[in-house]
């Protein structure tokens, strides 16, 4: 039986006193080592479930635990060293002249010991593919370097989850690929739990579990296949679903039976290459 390692009891949240409830009575848990996609239409919570989890923000109502300690004012550094954080856009994390510099901040912060942060700095910035870039200046690098300086940043402070906050939605899709399986290589070696906010349906794909949000409440939670599956309902209230399961849909009204969920193009065609060779 795997191991909770985040829980949301009962969590409602607004960021004024007058304001809409952005959550609404909100529940769920994610284990050790799983990778979890939260999606939803802009407006939905999505975000905000992440800051509350990073202790950016506090719930109204309702608790949240990590690893078994709740998310509150006094606790919110703990909570920091287990929950590192990635953001849509990688300038807003920098702080230092260099890679290296950058790197160090969240270690300096925690009182690191000196011989402690050197390795750190270069088991992390090898991790990501930037181990040669140690000088180099931040701003000068491109999107998908400064988000791999930005995940090698929170990987030093050795966190239990790692958080993608639409952390690849400015990169073109090849740089989304190649973040993307940066993250899945750590997560494996250093048995993380991924938390992924997004939009991008290929990283949606590869989890473990979808959590679908839905004007602040839980609309769905469940496997990709079981989520896609269900593809005009994730139509109606406003998601894009993978163009396979598009594709799927156009061939069972053509009368050609799609029994299970492709979720990629091998999916597909293993589906239709078993149907052939069943004629």
């Amino acid at each position: 039986m795997k191991k909770k390692l985040i829980e949301f009891r009962n969590v409602s949240f607004r960021y004024t006193d007058e304001g809409p409830w952005v959550l609404k009575n909100v529940s769920f848990d994610i284990y050790d080592n799983e990778w979890v996609a939260i999606i939803g239409h802009n407006g939905s919570g999505k975000s905000t479930i992440a800051k509350l989890m990073n202790g950016l923000l506090f719930p109204q109502e309702g608790e949240i635990l990590i690893d078994g300690q709740a998310v509150n004012e006094e606790t919110v550094w703990n909570i920091r060293r287990d929950v590192g954080m990635v953001f849509q856009n990688p300038d807003n994390q920098f702080v230092g002249t260099t890679v290296q510099d950058d790197v160090a901040f969240g270690m300096e912060n925690r009182g690191f010991p000196r011989e402690v942060m050197v390795h750190r700095i270069r088991k992390s910035l090898h991790a990501v593919g930037m181990e040669d870039y140690l000088l180099a200046e931040p701003y000068r690098l491109s999107g998908g370097q400064k988000q791999r300086v930005a995940i090698a940043g929170v990987l030093a402070i050795s966190p239990h989850v790692l958080i993608l906050d639409e952390a690849t939605s400015m990169l073109d899709p090849r740089g989304r690929l190649e973040i993307m399986d940066t993250v899945q290589s750590i997560q494996k070696e250093h048995d993380l739990s991924l938390i992924t906010i997004t939009h991008d349906l290929n990283e949606v794909v590869q989890a473990e579990r979808v959590i679908v949000m839905n004007k602040g409440e839980i609309w769905r939670e469940a496997t990709p296949k079981e989520i896609f599956s269900e593809s005009a309902a994730l139509r109606k209230i406003g998601l894009d679903v993978p163009f396979t399961t598009i594709m799927a849909d156009e061939l069972r009204k053509c009368q050609i039976p799609i029994e299970n969920e492709p979720l990629n193009h091998e999916e597909l065609l293993e589906e239709l290459w078993t149907l052939h060779s069943k004629m």
